[in-house]
């Protein structure tokens, strides 16, 4: 394993929008897995997945797929209900990010609600520690909610960045960010960072110090259709380093 040097910042690649261009026509292309394999190939850390409970990208199959095909890690994204926490045992993927779900939502619109049944998320957090894989929980950048996440046994956090996504001209929604992730570092919980990121946005928040791994998906998928998916990941990485060497 490549060990890279404190100020390196992690880039995973969440996949989910080229399986969402495939199944416009319930075909076999653009296939989800050859874009993870491209996307590592041009210096992605990780992949993400989320395999919603409506299938409306990724498909079971993919998942399985990704979890042979992945060279670096896999972060699979998921509700904490009981098929999904089943599938994750099944097949144990190096973590598991359990995120908000609703069926009429066009993206995940929010952080996770860790004061709805805690009992449920620490018993899933257990019984994926028990198989070996990693735990994160997608939350909003809040004390109470970094708290309560590492009450419940997660090992990391993943910062919602939509706030800041929407409102980067509002220095409070970068501070909450900041604040968040420096509270989650003194907690011992990795801090990672997810939604909305660009790379017209991305440069404030990969400057966090706290922050030590980014999950870019959208706009890199969005960028590919111009310049080829690996050059997208190129261009992301190389704003990321910028603005961590600044920062």
């Amino acid at each position: 394993m490549v060990v890279q040097p404190a100020m390196y910042q992690r880039l995973y690649i969440n996949i989910d929008h080229v399986a969402t261009l495939r199944q416009a026509r319930r075909t076999v292309e653009p296939d989800p897995v050859l874009a993870a394999v491209e996307c590592e190939d041009a210096g992605a850390d990780g992949i993400t997945a989320h395999l919603r409970e409506d299938r409306r990208h990724i498909q079971d199959r993919d998942v399985e797929r990704l979890v042979e095909a992945v060279r670096t890690v896999f972060n699979l994204e998921m509700a904490c209900t009981a098929e999904m926490v089943a599938i994750a045992e099944r097949l144990r993927p190096y973590q598991v990010t359990f995120v908000p779900e609703r069926r009429e939502e066009v993206t995940t619109e929010g952080g996770l609600d860790v004061t709805r049944d805690p009992a449920g998320l620490r018993a899933a957090i257990d019984r994926l520690h028990a198989v070996g894989v990693r735990t994160s929980l997608f939350i909003d950048a809040d004390a109470d909610a970094v708290s309560r996440s590492r009450d419940l046994g997660a090992v990391a956090i993943e910062l919602h960045t939509g706030r800041y996504a929407h409102h980067a001209d509002d220095p409070s929604a970068l501070r909450a960010l900041e604040d968040a992730a420096a509270l989650g570092a003194r907690l011992g919980l990795a801090v990672h960072a997810g939604h909305g990121l660009t790379t017209s946005n991305v440069a404030p928040v990969a400057a966090i110090p706290a922050i030590e791994e980014l999950n870019i998906g959208h706009s890199i998928v969005s960028r590919a259709i111009f310049v080829g998916i690996g050059a997208a990941v190129r261009e992301m990485r190389a704003v990321m380093d910028v603005a961590r060497t600044r920062g």
